[in-house]
This record gives structure tokens, sequence and C-alpha cells, in this order.
């Protein structure tokens, strides 16, 4: 196991590359094939995992350019396991539930190099190297879009190449000057992450390098006002490129505030704590109302993705451990149900072409094993207790708690809001009599459907019941980050703020 990270993350992309002397006849199930072996080699990784050590672990390192600090630096810790297995694990479900027929190949070939791209980036410990995976993951989810989306899909794919892009200039700028602050310090230059968690930074540059991050993870989440540019894309986009961008790629915003923003900043990262709360708020319950008021199941579900990031972007800036957990198993719990979500919504647009909820009624009568699938899976994004949806939002409320009652009961009513929305989504498509005569004839979920929405309904269920496996790795890498932030804060009022808001009690 001495290269199994570089396994993990360059396999996708060599399979991929022979992809392109597969037959197209052959080439889903060559896809299914690769996305099964990733996924087997990660869950390989999961079993050597030392849950007893919270720091990075199966470090590979080669210089690059020895001259600048450059290397090839990878490691893997409690926070960014279950998301490296998460993005194997939901690609696999995506290729499963594929239904594209044209130009099936380009598009699988696509999504094994996106693949390649979303693992690079959880597993990077050198700056340079995650960004490079950051920028290159747009290029296959712009192809994507553009090319096997509908309707405005050139508008949608270069909306969301732009806004993502526009972010990620900035935070090179904050990464080249974080390198030049190091070489200042220490007289060797350095992009090794865990080389400048130990930089002590001035509060003063704290502030504007905490900016210049948080604009690249920002629009990526999206937090508003940088959000509109997620409801094109899923709107336009095939199945399988928003189960993935909703599954891992939204993900990749709110790691980055876990790994960087937290240890690098904490000063900065106290001092913006409540306008970045009252914004995550603001996520929670705009975008509910505006998701209630759609009519199209899609983007229903587009704008509940955007008020459930608001909850966990409330409960990284937590700053505590529950939160901060909370929030990392409320982004595996989300990529799990809303990825169910988009291709539950695939199945019925397939089959009738349209996803305006005034188009069905009453397909519980004639779609039985869709109705449930689809029941189970609104359940576990409304944050039902004993599916997984309740234990990340639990904590992550509950870590928030701590430090704003009043902030809290706010971000709770999104939560009420949520239900709402979902359960009048479902009312009007599953209930009631069938209105469109169109709609009685429909055939319930196939064995392909089944295949991949029947693993997501167990892990629902599973780790709703019993998280513990999930909590326990994260939790302890995250209390050894909150310990390194403790050690580096500058100002006595954070040094204060950090050790109350960890005192009250522990994940269980």
């Amino acid at each position: 196991m001495d290269h199994i990270l570089s396994l993990i993350i360059f396999f996708p992309a060599f399979a991929g590359l022979l992809g392109f002397v597969v037959h197209k006849e052959s080439a889903k199930a060559y896809a299914i094939s690769v996305a099964a072996i990733e996924l087997c080699l990660t869950l390989w990784l999961w079993v050597g995992f030392d849950n007893t050590n919270a720091g990075f672990q199966f470090v590979e390192y080669a210089p690059l350019i020895a001259q600048f600090g450059v290397s090839y630096y990878l490691g893997v810790d409690g926070i960014s396991l279950f998301l490296v297995i998460l993005s194997a694990f939901m690609t696999l479900i995506a290729l499963i539930g594929l239904s594209v027929k044209e130009d099936v190949k380009n598009l699988v070939i696509s999504v094994l190099f996106l693949e390649m791209t979303m693992v690079g980036v959880f597993l990077s410990l050198d700056v340079i190297l995650f960004y490079v995976f950051w920028e290159m993951s747009l290029l296959p989810m712009l192809y994507i879009i553009g090319a096997w989306g509908s309707g405005e899909r050139i508008y949608a794919a270069v909306k969301f190449f732009l806004y993502t892009f526009f972010g990620s200039v900035f935070m090179l700028v904050g990464i080249l000057f974080m390198a030049y602050l190091y070489f200042q310090t220490t007289g060797v230059w350095s992009f090794a992450l865990p080389d400048w968690h130990l930089l002590q930074v001035p509060y003063d540059f704290q502030l504007w390098l905490f900016g210049a991050f948080f604009l690249g993870f920002a629009i990526k989440v999206p937090m508003v006002p940088f959000h509109t540019w997620l409801p094109y894309a899923h709107g336009q986009a095939p199945t399988i490129g928003s189960v993935i961008l909703a599954a891992v790629l939204l993900k990749m915003g709110t790691y980055g505030f876990v790994r960087f923003s937290l240890p690098l900043f904490p000063d900065a990262a106290v001092t913006f704590m409540i306008p970045i709360a009252i914004v995550a708020i603001v996520m929670v319950i705009y975008a509910a109302m505006i998701a209630y008021a759609q009519e199209d199941m899609k983007q229903v579900i587009a704008y509940s993705s955007i008020s459930h990031m608001g909850i966990i972007v409330l409960g990284t800036f937590a700053l505590n451990a529950e939160g901060i957990t909370g929030s990392i198993f409320l982004m595996i719990s989300h990529g799990i149900v809303s990825g169910a979500l988009f291709m539950l919504v695939g199945v019925i647009y397939e089959r009738r072409h349209t996803k305006k909820m005034s188009e069905f009624g009453g397909l519980a009568s004639v779609m039985p094993g869709f109705a449930t699938v689809f029941g189970i899976m609104l359940m576990g994004s409304v944050g039902l207790p004993l599916t997984i949806g309740f234990v990340g939002e639990f904590l992550a409320l509950m870590g928030f708690f701590k430090v704003s009652m009043v902030l809290t009961a706010l971000a709770g009513t999104g939560i009420i809001l949520g239900a709402i929305y979902m359960l009048t989504l479902y009312k009007r498509s599953f209930f009631g009599v069938i209105t469109n005569e169109a709609n009685r004839g429909l055939s319930d979920l196939n064995s392909r459907e089944l295949t991949a929405l029947v693993p997501l309904v167990a892990l629902v269920v599973l780790l709703g019941v019993y998280p513990k496996p999930i909590l326990g790795p994260v939790d302890a890498s995250v209390k050894k980050m909150i310990s390194l932030m403790e050690q580096k804060a500058e100002r006595q009022e954070t040094k204060l703020l950090l050790k109350d808001v960890n005192t009250v009690g522990e994940v269980r």
C-alpha cells in the first residue's frame, strides 16, 4: 500500500485513456468496471486506515520543482478519507444509472477523468498540486454539461466555468502570497500544506488571505450571492452531470474551508465567524423559499442543495468539534441523498420528457417502487431521525448552538421550510388521482435503476441508524485540527473562544 493514493488518483485517468480503444458498444460496461475497481481501491484504503491516528496516513512525497518547493505530496486523514470514498461510490452509481444513448463513449471517458480530479483534490497535500486538480475538474464538467446537456446547455456550461474559474484566480494569488510569506519566514520555498500549518501568519495578513481563499471556495459551494450558476448548471446538465455535481463537486468548496481556511487563518476565521454564519442562514432560508416556488422538480432539488450547503457552512464555522464533524458528515449524507434525488428525477424525465410537477399526479399508484425510493430519499433530505440526513444536521446545528442560540434557531427554520417544499413536491407528483393519461402506462423502476438506487437507500438507513464508522475517524482528525488552531491563534480572544466552544461536550 505504499503507493495506494497514487493508484487511486490516476487509475481512472489511465483507464480513461485506454477507453479510447474500447468499442463504443462496450464503453458503458467498461466504465462501470473501472469505477467498481476504483471503489474497491478506496475501500481497501479504508480497511488499512488507522482510526487511532488523527494525522495524515499513506503519505507519498517526491520533489517536483525543488528550488520553489513544489512537490508531489499526497496524504489522507479522517477528514478526506470518506470524501474520497464518496467520489468513487457516486461515480460508480452514476455510471450504472446512465441512460444517455448518444456518444456514450466520450461521456464515460469524461466522467473517468473527472473522477481523477475529484479524488486528487481530496488527497493533495501540496497546494499547487491541489490547485491543479481543482482547476482540471472544471474541464470535464464543462464538457459534460455543454455536450450532453439540454436547452441552454452552452450558456449553463460557460457560466459554471467562468464563475468557478474567477474565484480560483483569487485563490491562486493567496496561494502564491502564502508561499512568499513562508519564504520570508524560513528562507525556503514550500507549498506543502503541513509546512504552512506551522506558519504563524500575522493577523492583518490573515484577513486578506482568508478573503482570497474564501472567494474561491464560496463560489464552488456555492454561497449567496455567488449561487446563480448552480440552478442553470443543474437545470441543463444531463442526469449523470447533476448527480456528480451535487454529490461531490460542491463538497470541494466546503472541504477547502475545513482543510485551508480554518487551520491556516484561525484568527480571521473567528473574526468572520458571525458574518459568514449570517450568509449561511440566508442561504438556508432564501434557497428554501425559492425551492418552494419552483414548478420544475429538478430546480426544487437544485435550490434545496444550496439550502443544505448553508447548514454545512454554518457547522464548519462553528469552529468546534461537533459543528465541523457534523458538517463533514453532512457533506457525505447530502452527496448520497442529493445524488439519488437527481437520479430519480432523471428516471421520470426519461419516461415523460418533462420535469414539471403539473404534468404529474398519482404516480404512486402506477410506479409504487419509484414512489417508495423517492419517499425514503425525501425523508433523508429533510433530516428525519434514523436517516442519514439527521445525523449531520443535528451535529452541525448543535455545534453552532454553542456559539449563538438565536442564529441556530433561525437556521433551524430552514429545516422546517425544507420539509414543506419537499413534501409539497411529493404530494403534487405522487398522490391524488391520475390527471394526465400519459402517466397511466408508465413503467416502474427497471433492474438497471434498482441496481443504482438500492445501495443508496441502504446507506441512507444504515448510516442514519449507526453513523459511528464514519464519525469516529472524522472526529479524531477534526479535534487534531482544532488543537492546531488553538496553538496558532495569535489573539487572546481567539484562543478563549476556541477553547470555550470545545469544552461543552464530545461527539458520540
